[in-house]
């Protein structure tokens, strides 16, 4: 490894272990990813995120070839999804936290976002999270189905399954997680209930200020 790819590759298995101990990825779900000059380094097939190791990476040319390592992830077309909408994203974070698996499973708030905008916080550091269509983990379809969503977003939520969040270095993304963890959190306490969301006026006024996205 050159010196980025051995600081992304240590930056990556950091993020994975972090995740683990935040209680976000129980046993050996979840996956992570890093893109650096042209290549992706990602979490192999079966490996707890708290045992990565920077020398046992997964590395994968853009379009999917295999450059060396164990076999990746089987979630590997998901994260090329998301490095395709976003040219500028550095990592990607996909978590079965608990939190945002129930939200997941939930009906989303609008057409636009899963959760709605109950705080600045997930307004400010994620902007929206649509919901991405239901189909099988590690599969093509989910892929596409991701792919298929209008508009511009940083992270969704997967109907029935989970968390997805990129931004550009695995720090980032996994910040951006644990952001849609707790919104997730405060959802499903607040599923069933009345409750009041920011006015569209102050989710523009935070949107402008941070540079996320709220409307399509």
């Amino acid at each position: 490894m050159n010196r980025a790819t051995r600081e992304a590759a240590e930056e990556l298995c950091a993020a994975g272990h972090r995740a683990v101990e935040l209680g976000l990825s129980p046993g050996s779900s979840g996956n992570v990813s890093a893109r650096v000059d042209g290549l992706v380094l990602m979490s192999p097939t079966g490996v707890p995120l708290d045992r990565l190791e920077p020398d046992g990476l997964s590395v994968v040319a853009a379009d999917g070839t295999p450059v060396s390592g164990p076999p990746p992830s089987k979630e590997l077309p998901l994260h090329r999804s998301m490095y395709d909408r976003l040219p500028e994203a550095g990592a990607v974070v996909h978590l079965h936290s608990p939190h945002a698996t129930a939200a997941s499973c939930l009906p989303p708030w609008s057409h636009a976002s899963a959760l709605p905008p109950i705080t600045p916080y997930l307004v400010m550091r994620v902007g929206r999270v649509p919901l991405v269509p239901y189909a099988a983990p590690g599969s093509t379809r989910l892929a596409e189905n991701l792919s298929a969503l209008p508009g511009r977003f940083a992270a969704a939520l997967l109907a029935n399954h989970g968390s997805l969040a990129a931004a550009a270095d695995p720090a980032a993304a996994l910040e951006g997680a644990v952001e849609l963890e707790e919104a997730s959190r405060i959802a499903v306490s607040l599923h069933g209930r009345e409750y009041s969301v920011l006015a569209p006026e102050d989710v523009k006024e935070l949107t402008a200020r941070y540079g996320t996205t709220w409307d399509l």
